[in-house]
């Protein structure tokens, strides 16, 4: 099988049985970058069955955006466009150009409107961008509401960016995935989630961030949620990179989905030896968990080893030292502006 891209030829050829082959490539055309990733599935080759997955991310820089006209409101058309986004199935939305100063709402619309063109696509990530291209407290991001109605297929939705983020009335037959990336995640977004109708949702990832850039809450505004929220097929539970984590991981341990989850993410927040206490506490009277995500931390050297002497598969890396201003003493979460 032969797939050709801006002249270069990437070639497979089924050996037999069940085999997975990985490739990908960066190109740019006049209208927009596109980094490719090819995944070709062998399946069963006595019927010469094959089936192609293709990831594909879609931006522009900020010259497209300032000098060419491109944006938000030419990036579906442009997606549309390329020959071969009827075998994408991992859809990644990057730079529209100018996402600290223009949402990413056109782009919204743009699917929902083309909701039978993107149809086949199985995973969606709107805001994908590192802080060179913008800050995530900057990423300007747009109403979902709409959304869940239109891609009934959609598994896994990933979002990064808080500002005038909406998600509507949520509710989806079919993600089983969620993940919310941002410097502060505001309450009214987490009551939204916490109403959610999700009920084939195995992953749930939230950075709750910082009140200086969006979170308006505290420990009982997570404690209300997983009172309240319901997701009977949980497997992943994060709530990360806060600036209050200590207190976060009291109220997750206590939480009704400790002894249905696999994986627990404490991740990227401020966690210190008073957090780290309280797993060693309570994570081995459940013996469902299976990993532990603390990365990013500001624990002890001797809590980490603690930690790492569960009967679980422990990620403590990426220790922090707790800066020192005249007396008193700062940890900041990992992303926040």
């Amino acid at each position: 099988m032969k797939v050709r891209d801006t002249g270069r030829q990437i070639i497979w050829q089924a050996l037999g049985g069940n085999d997975v082959t990985n490739n990908s490539l960066k190109h740019k055309n006049s209208c927009l970058y596109i980094w490719v990733y090819f995944s070709i599935i062998i399946g069963n080759t006595k019927r010469g069955m094959l089936h192609m997955a293709l990831t594909k991310k879609y931006s522009y820089d900020y010259s497209q955006y300032d000098e060419e006209g491109k944006s938000a409101a030419t990036l579906v058309g442009d997606i549309l466009a390329d020959p071969e986004f009827s075998q994408v199935t991992e859809l990644i939305i990057g730079d529209w150009g100018g996402a600290f100063e223009e949402e990413c709402q056109p782009v919204i619309d743009g699917i929902i409107e083309n909701a039978g063109q993107f149809s086949h696509v199985e995973k969606l990530f709107i805001g994908d961008m590192n802080y060179e291209e913008c800050e995530v407290s900057w990423i300007m991001q747009g109403d979902y509401s709409k959304l869940w109605a239109a891609l009934p297929c959609l598994k896994e939705l990933t979002i990064k960016g808080s500002m005038d983020l909406e998600l509507g009335e949520v509710c989806h037959e079919e993600l089983e995935s969620l993940t919310i990336i941002c410097g502060g995640l505001p309450v009214y977004v987490i009551e939204e989630i916490e109403k959610a109708r999700l009920p084939k949702l195995k992953k749930l990832l939230l950075y709750i961030g910082s009140d200086n850039y969006g979170f308006d809450g505290n420990a009982d505004t997570i404690r209300k949620f997983l009172e309240n929220a319901e997701f009977p097929r949980l497997e992943y539970l994060g709530i990360a990179d806060s600036e209050i984590q200590d207190e976060i991981v009291e109220v997750v341990l206590e939480s009704k989905f400790m002894d249905k989850i696999h994986t627990l993410d404490l991740s990227c927040g401020t966690l210190s030896d008073k957090g780290g206490e309280k797993i060693l506490e309570k994570l081995p009277s459940y013996e469902n968990i299976r990993h532990l995500d603390v990365h990013y931390h500001f624990m002890s050297d001797d809590m980490v080893k603690k930690l790492e002497n569960l009967p679980v598969s422990v990620d403590a890396s990426e220790q922090n030292k707790p800066d020192n201003y005249r007396g008193e003493i700062y940890m900041y979460a990992m992303l926040t502006e």
